[in-house]
């Protein structure tokens, strides 16, 4: 192991182990040291790589990720199939396809108005945001320059737990999205994914290079 932890903050690394077995959501930094005072976050960097080679070399079915600007447990993708089948209640929280074609829209193009999704689909927005909206994966972050300065939407830090990403740079390039509907690669297998069961014809954009259609795309990243 290429790092060690002091005998004296082994119990801190218990505690930590703690807080992330039963959180629900990415716990942060600060978060933690608000709980655990005597963790700088240089320690709790260490404990988290500490506790990860722990549960490789005893072959635990979990690990800590970093993800939304936190830190949580997750269940190795192999074991995904287990869990699922013991909480079908999850698959009622499922997005439609129409949803997840409209999230990706938004993901890639934001900060967009309804309106310009709607030219995109070619169909009514109205039901998908107002679900988007109310399950806190998009948010209405201003209005647009433009004739009854219309809403616009982005993504928010429930879409980065929601998808297991780090930050918005994880999302997959539009030829990696093609790559991933046509092999299933099993990078983005993990938890749910946004990107498999999209077709990418509905972006409006260009998937040769994985390059977007316009300047819009990087514009709503989180803070």
């Amino acid at each position: 192991m290429d790092f060690k932890i002091p005998e004296e903050k082994m119990v801190y690394v218990s505690i930590l182990e703690a807080l992330l077995m039963t959180s629900d959501t990415p716990l942060t930094v600060n978060r933690i040291r608000e709980i655990v005072v005597s963790l700088t976050p240089g320690e709790i960097g260490q404990a988290v790589k500490y506790l990860n080679e722990q549960y490789r070399q005893t072959g635990r079915s979990f690990e800590i990720r970093e993800i939304a600007g936190g830190y949580q447990i997750f269940t190795q993708p192999e074991y995904s199939n287990y869990v699922e089948a013991m909480h079908q209640s999850r698959q009622k929280s499922r997005l439609t396809q129409k949803a997840l074609e409209t999230l990706a829209i938004i993901a890639y193009k934001q900060p967009i108005t309804k309106q310009e999704i709607e030219e995109i689909r070619g169909v009514n927005a109205d039901g998908v945001l107002k679900t988007l909206l109310s399950r806190n994966l998009t948010t209405i972050s201003g209005r647009a320059k433009a004739p009854g300065s219309p809403f616009l939407y982005i993504t928010t830090k429930k879409f980065l737990e929601y998808f297991g990403l780090s930050s918005m740079e994880d999302l997959p390039k539009l030829k990696e999205i093609e790559e991933l509907i046509d092999g299933e690669d099993e990078q983005f297998l993990q938890g749910e994914t946004l990107l498999r069961e999209i077709d990418i014809k509905q972006l409006g954009m260009r998937a040769n290079g994985g390059e977007k259609s316009d300047g819009n795309a990087e514009d709503g990243k989180e803070k």
